[in-house]
């Protein structure tokens, strides 16, 4: 019997063993499929960065640091990434190259200081230095980020609640002032007619039309003349153009001192730093600094003129010019604005919460009353 049930589970055993195998090559090809498109989130990158960098300072070859960073990577997708670079390696590649071969997990700025790093033969150093720039970056939009969070789930409880009042209580009221058979109020006859449109068929197509409009705008802005056009609205709205401008110019700064200081090219530093900024703004400075460095000019001569950049900016660059320093002059520049964003989103912070406790007074103190308002008019209605 012993020889019989061991005969009988043997194959059962290997078809487990088989699908288990398939599901989790199917999965890996899925996967791998992703590693071109795939963005890899910065926070991410961040801790790829820095246990790398750790790992080369202490002595360990660039191939046995990718290898142990394989292993220990969560992300399926930036596993297989980081597995292909490293064979890449191994065969004699240079790092800088199998990794532009990933745009969407390594951005320029990556791929420009590993090339720095290893044309000076201080890679460790170099990637210690990118980490530090990427943290700072985490930490300045995380604050950004920040701000908007306490205002977006207010503003979507506030929703959810008027939505509840409009399509489920408000109909019960108005079966019942139905029945006094006299004219309303005003704001009463109002709430009524928008609880009615809300549980039509008109407001499901209202609501689709909105999200095509949505969709077309998020189409436009990615266009050229969009992109112009939005950074210009942006720009304009008060205190949210000058929390993006501040933004957009202390990583103008920081990526502009990092890739100076690690040997980078400046012609390549500013085409970067256009690409990095996600502002055209900064884009068309660098663009106009490129092409007046390339004549023989300065940076500050460039930004002098420009109405986008604050005379800290251009005396600080004139400074680090006279003194041989540009590096040094921004990344001071860079934390003065770090810490003015920090300030300018506490203070934003600060001053949504009693205007928002005010905007939902008014909204739902505004649909109850009007909604007891035929009550309290009761004796005029009935007669």
């Amino acid at each position: 019997m012993a020889i019989l049930n061991s005969s009988t589970k043997g194959p059962t055993q290997k078809k487990k063993v088989g699908f288990a195998e398939g599901q989790r090559q199917a999965k890996r090809r899925a996967y791998e499929k992703q590693s071109k498109r795939k963005k890899i989130k910065l926070t991410e990158l961040t801790v790829f960065t820095q246990q790398l960098a750790a790992m080369l300072e202490a002595g360990l070859p660039l191939v046995s640091a990718l290898e142990a960073l394989e292993e220990q990577t969560e992300s399926p997708v930036f596993q297989i990434i980081i597995g292909k670079v490293k064979n890449e390696v191994s065969a004699g590649r240079a790092f800088s190259d199998a990794c532009r071969d990933y745009p969407r997990a390594f951005p320029n700025l990556f791929v420009s200081m590993v090339e720095a790093g290893e044309a000076s033969g201080s890679l460790a150093e170099i990637l210690d230095k990118t980490s530090s720039y990427f943290e700072e970056t985490v930490k300045l939009m995380k604050k950004v980020k920040g701000a908007m969070v306490y205002p977006t789930v207010v503003i979507a409880l506030a929703v959810g609640c008027v939505s509840i009042l409009l399509i489920f209580v408000i109909p019960v009221f108005a079966e019942m002032f139905n029945d006094f058979g006299a004219e309303l109020p005003k704001p009463t006859l109002f709430l009524i007619a928008l609880s009615e449109f809300l549980g039509s068929l008109k407001a499901v197509y209202t609501l689709v039309g909105i999200g095509i409009i949505l969709w077309l705008i998020g189409k436009f802005v990615k266009t050229p003349r969009g992109r112009v056009i939005k950074d210009t609205v942006i720009l304009k709205i008060p205190v949210v153009g000058e929390l993006t401008r501040k933004v957009a110019l202390s990583r103008f700064c920081r990526t502009y001192a990092i890739l100076m200081r690690s040997g980078v090219p400046i012609l390549r530093t500013l085409e970067i730093v256009a690409q990095a900024s996600s502002n055209v703004f900064v884009e068309d400075a660098c663009k106009n600094v490129a092409k007046h460095i390339s004549q023989g000019g300065q940076v500050s001569e460039i930004v002098s003129d420009d109405p986008y950049f604050p005379p800290m900016v251009k005396h600080m660059t004139r400074a680090g010019e006279q003194t041989g320093n540009v590096d040094g002059m921004l990344v001071k520049v860079a934390d003065f604005y770090d810490a003015e964003v920090d300030t300018l989103v506490k203070a934003l912070t600060s001053l949504m919460e009693p205007l928002l406790i005010c905007f939902l007074g008014v909204v739902i103190g505004g649909i109850v009353m009007a909604m007891f308002l035929p009550i309290f008019q009761l004796s005029n209605v009935i007669a």
